[in-house]
């Protein structure tokens, strides 16, 4: 879900191009969610092998990765660890959503009705275990780093943007900017989406805010540590309301408690706090290893029933990319 906020943050257009040579630490479970939502059958189901295993999201990862190599692009892929306490209802409230789609999606295929049957089926994907492994295992035959982050992802993602190993976080969410990534870019997991650049001194100087206030309108807004948000209160409301304090004191957090009705189990000040120091890994270090084409080969197309052709057609492409960005000999020479 992210912060309900960021459509209220300035943001501008740009070309792939724009981002060659940089590294971008992106949201992994966030691409996945969008790979496994787009890539599908005609009538609606996910890609999946022989044995029933789904396999969109590895279609996705190869593919885009691939893709976004051959720009020049150096993706970092940061998974999630333990969610904090105050994301329990929001994933408690996704549950009962998908549990809602599914019952919808039954309806729609008894009815025939293909439209719906796409829409409903989008909304009960789900990521599971065996995904993220391979996924993991996808990525690190491909060579590609990932990290996995001790709490959110978004988070650690931030933390390295602002270390400087990499140059921005990657998500089509907004809450890296909250826990204060310079810079943010969106738009990555899809072809069919324009790259979006987002770099947090500006949504501040424009939206005249502080990091705190910009942390509590984010949250006043609706974001996935208050997912029911507040009633009377959106975006505009909450960016008003953050402006009035300084939260400097403890009393400047318990009156916008008060204003806004606060009614979850946690404080609004520890979930600032949070936004502020969340649980990362700092001084990761990042290392882009040789791509290894025969397993790459073997754990899709012998494992998960990819087209031998295609890949073997994608691998080429991936030599290619590779060499470009990191200067790496051939990949041809292991077939």
């Amino acid at each position: 879900m992210g912060t309900l906020l960021g459509r209220l943050f300035p943001r501008k257009r740009i070309e792939l191009k724009e981002l060659k040579g940089k590294v971008l630490a992106a949201d992994a479970l966030n691409f996945m969610y969008q790979f496994l939502a787009s890539i599908r059958q005609k009538d609606g189901t996910p890609l999946v092998d022989s044995k029933g295993r789904i396999t969109s999201h590895l279609s996705g990862f190869f593919y885009r990765t691939i893709a976004l190599l051959e720009e020049g692009i150096k993706p970092v892929y940061v998974f999630d660890g333990e969610p904090p306490k105050f994301k329990q209802l929001a994933l408690e409230k996704r549950k009962i959503a998908k549990e809602e789609a599914e019952k919808r999606l039954k309806e729609a295929i008894e009815r025939g009705n293909s439209e719906e049957v796409l829409k409903y089926a989008k909304r009960t994907v789900r990521v599971l275990d065996y995904m993220i492994n391979d996924a993991r295992r996808l990525l690190e035959y491909m060579g590609i780093p990932c990290v996995q982050a001790p709490s959110e992802a978004e988070a650690q993602a931030a933390c390295m943007a602002q270390e400087g190993t990499a140059w921005a976080a990657a998500s089509s969410d907004y809450d890296s900017l909250l826990f204060g990534s310079p810079r943010l870019v969106r738009g990555l997991a899809k072809t069919s989406e324009e790259p979006e650049l987002l770099e947090l001194e500006q949504v501040l100087q424009e939206l005249r805010l502080s990091r705190k206030q910009l942390i509590v309108a984010g949250i006043l807004a609706g974001c996935d540590y208050t997912p029911e948000g507040f009633e009377g209160i959106g975006p505009k409301t909450a960016l008003e309301i953050a402006r009035k304090y300084r939260f400097e004191q403890d009393e400047d957090y318990e009156k916008v408690e008060k204003l806004v009705r606060w009614n979850y189990p946690y404080r609004l000040k520890e979930v600032v706090e949070f936004y502020l120091s969340p649980p990362v890994l700092r001084g990761v270090k990042l290392e882009f290893k040789k791509p290894q084409p025969e397993k790459i080969v073997e754990f899709l197309c012998e494992e998960h029933d990819f087209s031998r052709e295609r890949v073997e057609r994608a691998l080429e492409r991936l030599e290619r990319a590779h060499a470009a960005a990191f200067g790496q000999s051939s990949l041809l020479d292991f077939f």
